[in-house]
């Protein structure tokens, strides 16, 4: 149950990774460049990794919930590679790993303010 809300998050982004670039300008007419999606998408997916492992009582569910978003990440390109006009991109793969890892950074501290 505490899975639902990652692999829901994960769909969308399978889902938007699944768009050619004339499709995701008609979904976002307004943004012009989507390389800042990368962080913000996995912003968000790196803490509802976090929050399911760590319900599960995970030994190091920071590192684990990276991992997890390293690892979707790297399908998420592989996937990027079957769809016309996109393109399999290592930077795209490190903005995933900047957004997971400021997620991240952001609950580690704010659970130690909690503390």
């Amino acid at each position: 149950m505490y899975w639902i809300p990652a692999i829901l998050w994960m769909a969308l982004i399978f889902y938007l990774s699944g768009r050619t670039g004339s499709e995701l300008h008609s979904l976002f007419p307004l943004i012009d460049n989507f390389n800042p999606g990368h962080v913000i998408a996995y912003f968000v997916l790196g803490p509802l990794f976090y929050l399911a492992l760590h319900k599960y009582n995970h030994r190091h569910p920071y590192w684990q919930a990276l991992l997890f978003c390293i690892l979707y990440g790297i399908t998420d390109e592989i996937h990027q590679y079957f769809v016309p006009t996109r393109y399999p991109d290592i930077f795209d793969l490190a903005r995933d790993l900047l957004g997971a890892g400021l997620g991240l950074t952001i609950v580690y501290l704010i659970k130690k303010l909690k503390m």
